[in-house]
């Protein structure tokens, strides 16, 4: 397995909503209209899903495979050509603050591997960016 890591961000909510939002899927509606359109199409979602087309990929397909209140999230992939396992780490630094950190472990081959490991490193570093621009509520 080979292992991604987003730097760390700093989310301004409080830690609860951000995990209340981020673990339930339907809440991405949310940005659905700042995902990049050349490279993501097709974006459904429901309370422990998602899926998407990302170019020249196909069709892919995240789904919540754990929760742990106000810790972690974690994610694995369907109909994915490759096996993900992505994770959302969240810590509190204040009462409005959370720092989150995301994490993709992957099974690559080393011919895959020299292919996807820079778009999928900075695929990452955009998700972990992204969730700081989300409004918690």
């Amino acid at each position: 397995m080979t292992q991604f890591e987003s730097s760390i961000k700093i989310i301004p909510a409080n830690i609860e909503k951000v995990f209340n939002t981020l673990s339930d899927l339907k809440n991405l509606e949310k940005i659905k209209d700042r995902l990049p359109a050349d490279k993501i199409q097709d974006f459904a979602c429901d309370t422990d899903s998602c899926t998407f087309s990302v170019s020249p990929v196909g069709s892919l397909g995240l789904r919540i495979i754990e929760r742990e209140p106000c810790k972690t999230i974690k994610f694995e992939t369907e109909k994915s050509p490759v096996s993900l396992l992505l994770w959302i780490q969240l810590l509190p630094i204040t009462d409005q603050e959370t720092k989150v950190k995301v994490t993709c472990r992957a099974e690559l081959n080393m011919f895959i591997k020299g292919m996807v490991s820079k778009p999928l490193q900075d695929g990452i570093e955009k998700l972990a960016e992204m969730l700081t621009t989300i409004t918690y509520e």
